[in-house]
C-alpha cells in the first residue's frame, strides 16, 4: 500500500513536471513575444546576418529574445537565415515570428527620378535597397556592360527609365542593374520604337531630347508643344540653343554637378562641348538627366505647329510664349530680359 501511494506520488509529481516543461515549451513557441505598440514592426536583415545579428535586430521589439533564438535554432531558421524587409505583427509568438522571417521577405518600392549621373542615381538607389552607393556605382559603372547592351559612356543613362518599381530589400547591385535593362527593354516596345522610327530617332536620341524637354519646362501639359518646337528646329537642320544644354555642358567640365546656375551668359555659349547645343547642331551624345516618361512620351507624341523659338513666360511663370519668327520670338525675350535683370539675377 505504501508503495502504490509512493508510486502514484511519482506519477502525479511526473505530470506536474511535464505539464510545467509543456507549457513552458508551448509558452516559447505561441505566446505573444512582441514588445511595441504599433500593430505592425519592420525588420531589415542584411545578406549574410547571423542569429546572433537578428536577436540584436530584433531585441528593441521582443520581450525574451532568448526564448525567439531557442525556437529559430529549433525549427533550423538559424542555419537558414535570408536578408530582407520582415514583418513583425503585435502579439505574435516566436513560431509566427520564425515563420515569417523565413520566408515572408516584402518587397519595397524603389523610386528614382531626373538624376544628372550615375554617381547621383546610386546615391538615391542605395537609400532604398541593401547595396551603398560604392557598390551600386561600381556596377552601374561597369562600361563593358553597356557597350554588350547597344549603350555608350555618353547615352549609359538613357537606360534607366524613371519610375517606382518593386525590389526587395536584399537585391544586390547587379541585379538591380540587370532589371533596368529588363524594364528599359520593356518600356521600348514595338509601338514606342515604331514612333521613334517615324521621327527619325532611336531610342536613345528620343531620351536624349526628352532630357532637354524636361529641363526646359516642368509643365507636362507643356512637353508636346516644347517637344514640337525641338523637332522643327531639327527637321530644319537649326541648331536646337537649348540653355539646359549649356549649363549641362559647363557642369561637365568643371565635373560639378551641383553647381546652381540660374541664368545663361553670352560667354557660356562658346564651351566647347558636344552637349552645347549653341555651337553644334542636332541631339546631344547622351541625356543631360533622366527624363520623366511624360518627356519621353511628349518626344513621342509631339504636338504639331509651326513654332521655332520660345521663352520663358514672366506673365504665367513656369509656361513659355511660342513664336514662329524670330522677330516676334525677340519681342518676347525682351521681356523676359527685362524680368531677369529686375531680379538681379546675373548666374
Amino acid at each position: 500500500m505504501y508503495i502504490k501511494r509512493i508510486l502514484l506520488l511519482l506519477v502525479l509529481l511526473g505530470l506536474v513536471i511535464g505539464g510545467f516543461f509543456a507549457y513552458k515549451v508551448y509558452d516559447a513557441v505561441f505566446s505573444p513575444n512582441t514588445d511595441f505598440n504599433n500593430e505592425e514592426a519592420f525588420v531589415y536583415i542584411p545578406t549574410g546576418a547571423n542569429i546572433q545579428d537578428v536577436s540584436l535586430l530584433l531585441s528593441p521589439l521582443l520581450k525574451d529574445t532568448g526564448s525567439f533564438v531557442q525556437i529559430a535554432e529549433r525549427k533550423g531558421y538559424a542555419s537558414n537565415i535570408k536578408g530582407g524587409k520582415y514583418s513583425i505583427k503585435k502579439g505574435m509568438g516566436n513560431n509566427d515570428i520564425v515563420n515569417s522571417l523565413r520566408s515572408k521577405n516584402i518587397p519595397v518600392k524603389v523610386s528614382f527620378n531626373n538624376q544628372e549621373t550615375l554617381a547621383d542615381l546610386a546615391g538615391r538607389i542605395s537609400s532604398q535597397i541593401e547595396p551603398d552607393s560604392l557598390a551600386l556605382l561600381k556596377v552601374l559603372g561597369d562600361s563593358e556592360f553597356y557597350s554588350a547592351n547597344g549603350f555608350n559612356g555618353d547615352n549609359r543613362i538613357a537606360m534607366f527609365i524613371p519610375n517606382s518599381y518593386e525590389f526587395f530589400w536584399n537585391t544586390s547591385a547587379e541585379k538591380f542593374r540587370d532589371r533596368m535593362l529588363k524594364e528599359y527593354n520593356r518600356f521600348w516596345n514595338e509601338e514606342r520604337r515604331g514612333k521613334a522610327k517615324a521621327l527619325g530617332l532611336t531610342p536613345n536620341e528620343v531620351v536624349s531630347l526628352a532630357s532637354i524637354v524636361h529641363k526646359e519646362t516642368a509643365k507636362v501639359d507643356e512637353r508636346p508643344r516644347v517637344a514640337g518646337v525641338y523637332l522643327n528646329r531639327i527637321r530644319k537642320n537649326i541648331k536646337l540653343q537649348a540653355d539646359p544644354t549649356v549649363i549641362f555642358a559647363l557642369k561637365k567640365h568643371t565635373g560639378n554637378f551641383d553647381t546652381i546656375i540660374k541664368r545663361v551668359l553670352y560667354k557660356d555659349l562658346e564651351i566647347d562641348s558636344p552637349y552645347n547645343t549653341y555651337k553644334y547642331a542636332g541631339i546631344p551624345p547622351g541625356p543631360i538627366t533622366m527624363p520623366d516618361i511624360s518627356a519621353i512620351e511628349a518626344v513621342l507624341n509631339p504636338e504639331n505647329h509651326g513654332y521655332y523659338y520660345f521663352v520663358a513666360n514672366v506673365e504665367n511663370f513656369g509656361y513659355h510664349k511660342f513664336a514662329k519668327t524670330l522677330a516676334q520670338h525677340n519681342r518676347n525675350k525682351a521681356q523676359y530680359v527685362r524680368w531677369i535683370n529686375s531680379q538681379n539675377i546675373n548666374r
